[in-house]
């Protein structure tokens, strides 16, 4: 399914023409938010912490906010993955959000587990991979097949605990900022498009980010 209709990062400031001519400008004015610290771009586009996939220097950037049970989501990603791999020029962002309950959570603990050896790529792929609602059972048989040890993901995520935590954490409060209402949900460039995107979709939003 195609969304047509997105918002610009910078609420109320006009649409921005590029992400560089926004960095560090609010996304949600303080008056907004209460005490909540303002929520910029580079926020949203460039947490140190978060897993880069695609082109980390590449011009355009795709966040996705994800649920590894959410059925759009994985219906989606074989597009998404094609566009950036096509592309070669796209930085990609993928945001843990488990909003689906514990075996989301788990998912996205063992797959962040697997970014500090450099396999977030792999157990992303392999779980956005699989069907419908998620048991513990077919989380690890996803990873299995993909030869990642389930022991070694889980103590990774354990000795790093504090900052995927943090990640999955801001990264709720990212959403609930911009007003997401659930998963999938896009960032590309400073838009928002909010839910499924397919390939012409994409295509489409790359292109009017880098108009």
């Amino acid at each position: 399914m195609t969304i047509v209709t997105r918002r610009n990062l910078v609420i109320g400031g006009g649409l921005a023409a590029s992400t560089a001519a926004v960095f560090g400008a609010t996304l949600i004015p303080p008056a907004k938010q209460g005490n909540a610290q303002a929520l910029t771009v580079e926020d949203v586009l460039y947490d140190p912490d978060n897993p880069v996939l695609g082109n980390p220097d590449g011009d355009v950037t795709i966040v996705e906010f994800f649920d590894y049970q959410c059925p759009y989501c994985k219906a989606n990603h074989p597009d998404l993955v094609d566009v950036v791999a096509e592309d070669g020029n796209i930085r990609l962002v993928m945001k843990d959000w488990p909003i689906f309950g514990a075996p989301s959570v788990r998912a996205s603990q063992l797959a962040l587990g697997a970014a500090d050896s450099g396999a977030y790529k792999t157990a992303n792929e392999a779980l956005m991979g699989t069907q419908g609602r998620l048991s513990k059972e077919d989380i690890e048989a996803a990873l299995i097949a993909a030869d990642l040890d389930v022991s070694d993901l889980d103590s990774a995520y354990r000795a790093n605990r504090d900052t995927w935590d943090g990640l999955m954490s801001r990264n709720g409060a990212q959403a609930a900022q911009l007003g997401l209402q659930g998963t999938p949900a896009f960032i590309i460039g400073t838009a928002i498009y909010p839910g499924s995107m397919d390939r012409a979709a994409l295509l489409d939003a790359v292109a009017q980010s880098r108009a």
